[in-house]
């Protein structure tokens, strides 16, 4: 990811609509899906700067590892113990132990072999645990945003779906989400390509708009796992590895 684009997920992590929302999201499918022990081991897959990992910490204890030096110094400051160093899919480390929740948060499309990634975290799951993970929705929606932000592909329905069962998971749920939102990204997106506008790192909207963006965002909580959305921006899948 390019430095500008990453430092800002630092900056807006917090406080901007998109990762608020995310977070009750990603909350209310672990609610939904994880089966959880009564203290359950969790480990954070590519943590970032460390935005979501006190949303994790409520479900158990968290564990979390990054490659970025800077970001996960800046993570530890924020964690209950320090983020390990880590690189998808050959070097994790945490050999030998067992989590029973991995979450993998808009990580698998910044990583070129991600089936391999997928394979790699599996062996470090429980045989109850689950993975939770989130992607960018939808090929045909590549932009400018996902190209200074280093990704390698947008995914489908389907193409999730297989993937995760060619890596060894028994996918729980699928599902889009960043729906209601989709036809002004949509409109912004058709803008964007129409100017040939370049790609900018993302910025916080002003207050009265980013509580407006926030609120329609948050209100999926209450859907997704229960009511399928049609399309969105973003794909969840829940998984656990497969029976053999």
């Amino acid at each position: 990811m390019e430095a500008a684009a990453y430092h800002s997920l630092r900056d807006l992590q917090d406080r901007h609509w998109w990762f608020v929302g995310r977070r009750a999201i990603v909350a209310r499918l672990i609610r939904t899906f994880a089966r959880l022990p009564e203290k359950p081991r969790i480990l954070e897959a590519g943590c970032g700067y460390g935005g979501n990992l006190a949303m994790l910490a409520q479900f158990g204890d968290i564990d979390a590892f990054e490659l970025d030096d800077d970001a996960r110094a800046y993570a530890s400051l924020r964690a209950p113990r320090q983020v390990a160093p880590g690189l998808l899919p050959d070097r994790i480390g945490f050999e030998g132990e067992r989590f029973d929740l991995i979450a993998m948060l808009d990580v698998l499309e910044h990583v070129e072999d991600d089936r391999g990634a997928l394979v790699a975290l599996r062996q470090r799951l429980g045989v109850d645990g689950s993975i939770l993970i989130t992607v960018p929705a939808l090929p045909w929606l590549w932009s400018a945003h996902d190209a200074i932000h280093h990704h390698h592909r947008r995914y489908t329905r389907a193409g999730l779906d297989r993937l995760l069962r060619q890596a060894g998971y028994a996918p729980a749920s699928i599902g889009y989400f960043n729906g209601l939102l989709f036809p002004l990204a949509m409109a912004q997106r058709l803008a964007a390509r129409l100017t040939r506008a370049a790609g900018k790192p993302d910025t916080m909207p002003g207050p009265w708009l980013n509580r407006l963006l926030g609120g329609v965002f948050r209100l999926e909580r209450h859907l997704v796992g229960r009511i399928g959305l049609p399309i969105g921006l973003s794909l969840y899948a829940v998984a656990r590895p497969a029976r053999q």
